[in-house]
C-alpha cells in the first residue's frame, strides 16, 4: 500500500485551472440568464394582467365587469402560474430546438452561416495555405485537426472556432480572411481561434446561442399573436407586449454576451502571440480589418446570434458600443504592438483569381515539401530511444509554443508521400490507421491483413500493404500526429463505412496475442473523436469533483502503466509507488494484479475518469508520468502513451520537444 502527499510536490499547471474557470463562467452565465428569465416571467404576468384588465374594461354589463375586476387582483397566483408555465414553455422549447440544431457541433453552425467545407485534397493554393496553417496549429497543440470551412459570401476579414468539444471543432474563415491575409497574419488569426479551443470557450459559446434564441422566441410568438383578427380579440395586445418583453430579454442577453466575450478576446490575443512568437502577424491582421471598408462585418443573418464567436466584430457598431462583443481594434492592436502608429492603411478587395493551366494539376504548394518514402526526415523516422525528464511531462498541457509550431511544420512537411496522400481520402485514412495497428509478428500480420482484405475490400487491403513499410519506419512520436491528420477525412465516412471501420479497429486490437496498451489507446483516441459524429455520443459532463470515488479506476490505470514500464516485479512495485502520491488523496491505494488490468478494465476506468473534474485529471496524468518515469526518465514510447491517455481525457499535450528534435 502506498500513501501520499510528498512535501516536494509543487503546483505546476494552469491549463486545468483554466478549464475550471471556464466551467465556473458557465455557471455564472446560467445564473445570469436564469435571472433574466425570472424577470421575463414577471413581465409576462403583468402583461397578461393588463390584457385581462383591458378585456374586462370592455364589458358592457357593469355588474359583471365589477365582479371580474374584483377577481383580478394585483396578485393572482393562478394567473402567475399560467404565465410562468407559458413563458417557460416558449423559452425552453426554443432553447431545446436551437441546442438540437447544434447537436452536430461546429459543422452545423458553420453550414448555417453559409460555410463550405474545404476538402483535404483541394488544389486551390489559398485553401492549401489555410489547411497547412490549421494542420500545423493542431499538431503543435496536440488536438485533432478540425474541419475547415470557408464563408464564400463574406468579403470581410473574420474567423471563428465552434464545437462542443475538441472532437467536433471546426475552424471557419471568411473569403476575405483567406484571400487578403499573408501567411503570418493568417497564422496569427488561426492561433487566436485555437486558444478558444484549448481554453474551453467553444461550448460556452454554443450555449449562449441556444439561450439567446430561446428568449427571442417570445418575440416570435408575439409576432404571431399580433396578426390575429377579431374586434374584441385581446391577443394582438398580448402579442405586442411579448414582442417588447422578448426584445428586452435579448437586450440584457446581448449585454451579458458582449461582456463575457470582450475579456476572452484579450486573453485569446495574448495566447496567440505566445503561441506564434510573432506579434506582427496578429497585429497585421487587425490592422487590415481597420483598413478594409467591410472590416470584419458579416452579411449572414445568422451572424447576430453567433457574433460573440468571431475573431472581430461581425455586426455594425451599436449604441455606445454596448453590444460590441470585441474590444476596439485600436486597443487590441496596441496591447500586442505598442509601437503601432495608429494609422490604418487602406485595403482593397482583390478580384477573384483566374485559374491558370498550371493550377489545374496536382497541388504543388511550396509548403508541402514532400519527402520520398526512401528518404524520410529524421523528424519522423525512429532512431535511438530518446528520453525526457519526468518533471517536464505536463509543463506544456494546453500551452503550445512557437517551438511546437516549428516542429509541427517540420513533421508535417517530412511525412512520406504515401502517408500524406492516404490521409486525404476516407479509404486511405482508414488504411493508414489499420497500418499503425497491424502486428510486427509475420504470422499474426498475415492473418490481420487477410481479415482486413475480407472485411474492408481489396482496395483498402492494398493500401495497407503499400503503407506498411513507411509506417513501420515512422517513430512512435509521429503516430498520434498521423491520427490527428487522418481524422478530418475519416469524418467523411458513411455510417455503414464507419461501423465497419470501428469493428475492424476493435478486432485488430483484440487479435494481438499480447496486450499492447499503446495500440489500444490509439484505437480509443480514434473512436472517441469520431464518436460524437457517428455514435451520437454526448460530450462528457463533469460528474466527479472528488477523487475518492475514482480511486479504483486510478488504481487500474496506474497499475497498467507500472506493468508497461517495468518487467521486474520489484521495479513494478517501485514504479507504482513513485506515482501514487501524486493523486494527492488521503487514502491508501494498491497495485492491482496484472490480470485485473486488462483492456476491458482500462476501458471502463478511462470512461469514468473522462467525467472527472480538471484537477483530478491533472493529478492522474502527473501520477502516470511519475510511474513511467520512476527511473528518472521517460522514453519516447512512454511519452506518446501519456499523450494518448491525456487525449482520451481531453487534456491535449503538445509534442515533447526533448524527444522530437
Amino acid at each position: 500500500m502506498v500513501s501520499r502527499n510528498p512535501a516536494h510536490i509543487t503546483h505546476t499547471m494552469d491549463f486545468f485551472e483554466q478549464q475550471d474557470r471556464a466551467r465556473r463562467k458557465t455557471k455564472w452565465l446560467i445564473f445570469y440568464f436564469a435571472t433574466a428569465v425570472v424577470c421575463i416571467i414577471v413581465a409576462v404576468y403583468f402583461a397578461c394582467l393588463l390584457v385581462f384588465q383591458v378585456m374586462y374594461a370592455s364589458e358592457t354589463n357593469p355588474r359583471v365587469r365589477l365582479e371580474r375586476e374584483k377577481e383580478l387582483d394585483i396578485w393572482n397566483p393562478t394567473l402567475f402560474l399560467y404565465s410562468a408555465l407559458g413563458a417557460l414553455a416558449v423559452i425552453g422549447t426554443g432553447t431545446a430546438y436551437r441546442f438540437s440544431s447544434l447537436a452536430a457541433g461546429g459543422r452545423s453552425l458553420a453550414e448555417s452561416l453559409g460555410g463550405r467545407l474545404v476538402r483535404p485534397n483541394t488544389l486551390d493554393l489559398d485553401e492549401r495555405k489555410l489547411l497547412n496553417v490549421v494542420e500545423e496549429m493542431a499538431l503543435a497543440s496536440g488536438v485533432p485537426v478540425p474541419l475547415v470551412y470557408v464563408l464564400d459570401g463574406e468579403s470581410g476579414i473574420n474567423a471563428f472556432a465552434a464545437g462542443r468539444t475538441q472532437s467536433d471543432a471546426v475552424i471557419g474563415v471568411t473569403r476575405g480572411c483567406m484571400k487578403l491575409l499573408t501567411r503570418d497574419e493568417l497564422q496569427g488569426v488561426i492561433a487566436h481561434e485555437f486558444s478558444h479551443i484549448l481554453n474551453g470557450d467553444m461550448r460556452l459559446n454554443l450555449r449562449l446561442i441556444g439561450l439567446i434564441f430561446g428568449i427571442m422566441c417570445l418575440a416570435i410568438v408575439g409576432r404571431v399573436l399580433i396578426r390575429t383578427r377579431g374586434r374584441k380579440n385581446p391577443l394582438p395586445l398580448l402579442g405586442l407586449a411579448l414582442i417588447l418583453i422578448g426584445w428586452v430579454g435579448v437586450f440584457f442577453g446581448r449585454l451579458i454576451q458582449a461582456a463575457v466575450s470582450r475579456q476572452r478576446e484579450f486573453l485569446a490575443d495574448a495566447s496567440a502571440v505566445q503561441f506564434t512568437r510573432n506579434p506582427t502577424g496578429l497585429s497585421g491582421a487587425l490592422q487590415k480589418i481597420g483598413g478594409l471598408a467591410q472590416g470584419s462585418r458579416l452579411e449572414s443573418e445568422r451572424a447576430v446570434e453567433a457574433s460573440h464567436m468571431f475573431f472581430g466584430n461581425a455586426l455594425e457598431p451599436s449604441f455606445l458600443n454596448a453590444f460590441a462583443t470585441h474590444p476596439p481594434l485600436e486597443e487590441r492592436i496596441r496591447a500586442i504592438d505598442p509601437a503601432w502608429d495608429g494609422k490604418f492603411q487602406r485595403v482593397a478587395v482583390p478580384s477573384p483569381p483566374v485559374a491558370s493551366p498550371a493550377q489545374s494539376g496536382p497541388a504543388t504548394h511550396r509548403t508541402f515539401r514532400p519527402a520520398s518514402s526512401d528518404r524520410i526526415s529524421a523528424v519522423v523516422v525512429g532512431a535511438a530511444p530518446r528520453t525526457i525528464p519526468t518533471q517536464n511531462v505536463l509543463a506544456s498541457v494546453g500551452r503550445p509554443t512557437a517551438m511546437h509550431l516549428k516542429y509541427a511544420d517540420q513533421l508535417r512537411a517530412s511525412l512520406p508521400d504515401s502517408v500524406r496522400q492516404s490521409a486525404q481520402t476516407p479509404t486511405g485514412a482508414a488504411a493508414l490507421i489499420y497500418a499503425m495497428l497491424v502486428s510486427d509478428d509475420p504470422v499474426l500480420q498475415a492473418a490481420q491483413l487477410q481479415e482486413i482484405r475480407n472485411r474492408a475490400g481489396e482496395q483498402v487491403w492494398q493500401n495497407v500493404v503499400d503503407l506498411l513499410p513507411d509506417v513501420r519506419r515512422t517513430a512512435a512520436r509521429a503516430r498520434l500526429p498521423l491520427v490527428d491528420l487522418a481524422l478530418p477525412t475519416l469524418r467523411e465516412l458513411t455510417e455503414e463505412e464507419y461501423e465497419r471501420f470501428a469493428s475492424i479497429l476493435q478486432w485488430l486490437v483484440e487479435s494481438d496475442e499480447k496486450i499492447d496498451l499503446f495500440e489500444y489507446v490509439l484505437q480509443r483516441v480514434v473512436r472517441r473523436h469520431l464518436g460524437s459524429q457517428f455514435a451520437k455520443s454526448r460530450s462528457p459532463v463533469v460528474q466527479y469533483y472528488a477523487i475518492r470515488a475514482l480511486l479504483p479506476d486510478c488504481e487500474v490505470v496506474l497499475s497498467a502503466m507500472a506493468y508497461l514500464s517495468s518487467t521486474q516485479s520489484n521495479d513494478v512495485v517501485k514504479a507504482f509507488a513513485a506515482g501514487a502520491p501524486y493523486l494527492r488523496v488521503d487514502a491508501p491505494i494498491s497495485l492491482l494484479p496484472r490480470e485485473q488490468c486488462g483492456i476491458s478494465a482500462i476501458d471502463a476506468a478511462l470512461n469514468r475518469l473522462a467525467l472527472a473534474a480538471p484537477i483530478i485529471k491533472k493529478n492522474l496524468l502527473e501520477a502516470c508520468a511519475h510511474v513511467v518515469g520512476a527511473d528518472g526518465i521517460i522514453r519516447e514510447e512512454e511519452a506518446e502513451l501519456l499523450r494518448a491517455i491525456a487525449d482520451t481525457l481531453e487534456c491535449p499535450i503538445p509534442p515533447f520537444l526533448e524527444i522530437a528534435t
